[in-house]
């Protein structure tokens, strides 16, 4: 008979098995750019990914400097153009077309949310497409969807990324993505339903209108959940067996008085863990994918842009 302890022990064992790590995916994908970057500098080439910040947004901050430093851990550059919630957006369109026009860079990015102030299509749109390396651009969406990408969002890619290393197959199954993002849901519906080898899959999109969301997400072989609010998804939502992919990241208050917080997914962990026949954590799951998948496609940019 199984001592208390011994039974967590156990189970503790069975779910670190079936949990998908993006940081061992991250780093087997750093690993293999490695030799294109050397490659590069041999040419004298040093991938280069331009940020712009617009305003204070302390989250916008501490996501542009994650990325400077693994830009520069990994032997690249990264460098970034701040500029003040009350700038005019004529400043941002005037530093972006100049940023499209220097070959020493190869992707440029702008940091997202934007200011309402700030019509985030217009913005998004004067990045040239050969240096749009978030994907966001309608030429690189247009590109995706007819099933030629030139540069997949970073989240969605790196989704892929995790179900291609860890081995899951995605042909033939159910899937339900929640969430109907232009970042996320859009981009990961196209992936999974197009002729890829991590494809053809039969895609539901889900999103705050859908009714009856349970019964989708019952019937899905695997669920991609990227609807903005902690621990949404249950496991009584879920079949047995199905792969859960947690795409959220929000920060939960424990204590307002010692302004402590824990960071938790749109999954509810604890309920959907020993259903689940594999799940991404938060954190460590999908979040570490986004910043390498940036890495890739700037060192694939510079490659593009450089033959």
């Amino acid at each position: 008979m199984l001592t208390n302890k011994s039974f967590l022990l156990k189970t503790e064992m069975n779910q670190k098995s079936n949990l998908l790590l993006g940081k061992i995916v991250s780093s087997d994908i750093t690993q293999k750019l490695s030799s294109s970057i050397k490659d590069l500098k041999n040419k004298n080439i040093i991938p280069k990914l331009a940020a712009i910040l617009v305003g204070d947004n302390p989250a916008s901050k501490i996501y542009i400097k994650n990325k400077s430093k693994f830009f520069v851990k990994n032997g690249c550059e990264s460098e970034t153009f701040n500029f003040s919630s009350d700038s005019n957006q004529s400043e941002i369109i005037s530093c972006i077309k100049q940023l499209n026009n220097d070959d020493s860079i190869h992707g440029i990015l702008v940091q997202l949310p934007l200011p309402k102030s700030f019509d985030d299509s217009i913005i998004l749109e004067t990045i040239t497409p050969k240096k749009d390396v978030d994907g966001f651009h309608p030429y690189n969406v247009g590109k995706l969807f007819s099933g030629n990408p030139q540069f997949i969002p970073c989240t969605p890619h790196g989704i892929i990324k995790i179900l291609d290393y860890y081995k899951i197959n995605t042909s033939g199954k159910n899937c339900v993505v929640i969430g109907r993002s232009n970042i996320v849901g859009k981009p990961m519906f196209a992936l999974l339903s197009q002729k890829f080898e991590t494809g053809n899959a039969t895609v539901t999109m889900c999103h705050s209108r859908t009714n009856n969301l349970r019964h989708h997400t019952l019937n899905a072989d695997i669920v991609v959940c990227a609807i903005g609010i902690p621990n949404f998804l249950k496991g009584n939502m879920i079949k047995k067996g199905s792969v859960i992919i947690d795409v959220g990241i929000n920060r939960i208050v424990e204590n307002s008085a010692k302004k402590s917080y824990k960071i938790v997914g749109d999954v509810d962990f604890e309920s959907v863990i020993n259903i689940a026949s594999h799940l991404t954590p938060v954190p460590g799951g999908v979040g570490p994918m986004t910043i390498a998948m940036l890495l890739y496609n700037t060192v694939s940019s510079a490659k593009l842009n450089n033959t």
